[in-house]
C-alpha cells in the first residue's frame, strides 16, 4: 500500500514540463544513446556509471521518448525509496506504526518528491542505498548476519552503479563492522551491559574476515562492474578506463561556479536551494520546481539527530547508533571530496534518512504518543503549501511565490 500510494502521488502531473529541465539535458540524451548505440559516436555523460541511465533508457523504451518515458523510472524508484524507509523503520522500531510514520515523513520532506519526478541519477542511487541500509540493519542484531549483509552488499553495488555517492553507505557498513571487530579484539566490555547496547563482545561470533570481504567487497564489485558489460562487453581495459574517467571527473577541483551551488556545511540549514525550473506562464503566474526540502521536517531533524547522538553516547542505544552512523556517513563524506562544486540535492540521502531520527525522538518515553502523528500531519500540511513550487503542473501566482520565498537567498 505504501508503494502503491507513493507511486500514484509521484505520477500525477509528471509529464509537466514537456521539455528538459535542469540536468535532464545530460542524462536523457545519454539514455537515448544506449537505445541506439553508434560505435563511432563519443559516449555521452561518461562521468557517471551506467545503471541509472540504463533504467531511464528502459523507461523510454517502454513508454516512448516523451516526458513520461524520461521520468517514469524515477517515479518508480522514488516509490521504492519510500518503501525502503519503511523497512528501515520496521527494523529500528519493531512496530508498523512508527515505520509508516517514517516513510510518510520521508515523502513529505519534499526532496524525494522533486527528485523522483526528474530524469536524474540521484533517486536511483538513493533507493538502492536505503535497501542496502535496511538489509544491514536487519542483520546487525543477528548472530548469523551473512544473508542480510550479502543483500546489503548487493544493493550497495547497484547504488554505486547509479552514482558513486552510493559508496558512502557501503563505506559506513564496513566502518561499523571494523569498529565492532576492533573493540572485540581489544576485549572491550561495557559496564552494566544490556540488550540495547550497540556493541556486544559476542556479536557475530561466526562472521569471518573472508565473509566480510565477500559481502562488502566481492558482491558489490561484481554487481557494479557487470553494469558496464552492455557498454564495453568484457573488455577489461575499456572498463578500467571508464573507472579512471569517472574518478577524474568526480574528484577534479577545476569546475566553474554555478548559480545554485552551495557547500556541504550549509545543506542541513537549507541556505541555498536549487531551482530546476522557473517559467513565466503569463504576467502573474509561473511554473516552478525547486529542490529545497521541507523546512518543517529538516530543521527539527537537527534536534532529533542531537538526541540520537546523546542516546548513542550516554545510553549506548543500538538504534540511535545506527541512525547517527548512516546519517553522518552519507553527509560528512562530502567534506572529504576535493570538489568545489556542490548542490543541495547531494544532501538527498541524509535528508531522507533523518525521518528515522524524527520518529526516534517522537517515540521517546517522555513524549506523548499523539505527537508523532501530529508531526506527520504538520509535515503533510507544509508539503501541501510547498506543492506549487514542487510540481510544475500545479503552477503558482507571483504573489504566492513571493510569500513562499521566506529568505532572499532562496531565490
Amino acid at each position: 500500500m505504501i508503494f502503491f500510494m507513493a507511486h500514484l502521488a509521484l505520477l500525477v502531473g509528471v509529464s509537466t514540463p514537456e521539455k528538459f529541465h535542469f540536468d535532464e539535458v545530460h542524462y536523457v540524451p545519454a539514455a537515448r544513446q544506449m537505445l541506439a548505440p553508434d560505435p563511432s559516436a563519443p559516449l555521452l555523460n561518461p562521468m557517471h556509471p551506467p545503471l541509472a541511465k540504463q533504467l531511464i533508457a528502459l523507461s523510454i523504451l517502454s513508454f516512448g521518448d516523451n516526458p513520461l518515458g524520461w521520468r517514469y523510472a524515477g517515479v518508480l524508484f522514488g516509490a521504492l525509496a519510500v518503501v525502503a524507509v519503511y523497512f528501515c523503520g520496521l527494523v529500528l522500531f519493531a512496530a508498523q506504526g512508527p515505520a509508516v510514520a517514517s516513510s510518510l515523513i520521508a515523502f513529505f520532506n519534499q526532496m524525494v518528491f522533486v527528485q523522483s519526478r526528474i530524469a536524474m541519477l540521484d533517486i536511483f542511487a538513493l533507493a538502492f542505498s536505503l535497501f542496502a541500509i535496511a538489509a544491514f540493519m536487519r542483520g546487525f542484531r543477528q548472530q548469523r548476519p551473512n544473508l542480510w549483509f550479502g543483500l546489503s552488499g548487493l544493493f550497495s553495488g547497484l547504488s554505486i552503479a547509479c552514482k558513486w555517492s552510493g559508496l558512502f553507505a557501503l563505506a559506513t557498513c564496513i566502518a561499523i563492522i571494523a569498529v565492532i571487530r576492533l573493540l572485540q579484539r581489544w576485549g572491550t566490555v561495557f559496564g552494566e551491559a544490556n540488550a540495547e547496547d550497540w556493541y556486544r563482545p559476542d556479536l557475530w561470533p561466526d562472521f569471518r574476515f573472508w565473509q566480510l570481504a565477500t559481502c562488502f567487497v566481492l558482491v558489490p564489485g561484481v554487481v557494479y562492474f557487470s553494469t558496464f558489460v552492455p557498454l564495453y562487453g568484457f573488455s577489461v581495459p575499456d572498463i578500467l578506463e571508464a573507472q579512471r574517467r569517472i574518478f577524474a571527473d568526480n574528484t577534479t577541483t577545476a569546475i566553474a561556479g554555478h548559480t545554485y551551488m552551495s557547500s556541504w556545511p550549509s545543506w542541513p540549514f537549507l541556505i541555498r536551494p536549487v531551482w530546476y525550473l522557473f517559467d513565466k506562464t503569463d504576467e502573474d503566474h509561473a511554473a516552478a520546481i525547486v529542490m529545497l526540502g521541507n523546512p518543517l521536517v529538516l530543521w527539527p531533524a537537527l534536534a532529533a539527530l542531537a538526541v540520537c547522538l546523546r542516546d548513542f553516547v550516554v545510553e549506548r542505544r543500538w538504534d540511535a547508533f545506527l541512525i547517527v552512523s548512516f546519517y553522518l556517513g552519507s553527509y560528512l563524506a562530502w567534506a572529504l571530496l576535493p570538489r568545489t562544486l556542490g548542490f543541495l540535492y547531494y544532501y538527498l540521502p541524509p535528508a531522507t534518512f533523518v525521518s528515522l531520527a524524527l520518529v526516534y525522538l517522537l517515540r521517546r518515553e517522555n513524549c506523548p504518543r499523539w505527537c508523532l502523528w501530529a508531526f506527520v500531519a504538520a509535515a503533510c500540511a507544509a508539503f501541501a503549501v510547498m506543492l506549487p513550487i514542487s510540481a510544475a503542473f500545479v503552477g503558482t501566482s507571483m504573489e504566492n511565490f513571493n510569500r513562499l520565498m521566506i529568505f532572499e537567498n532562496w531565490i
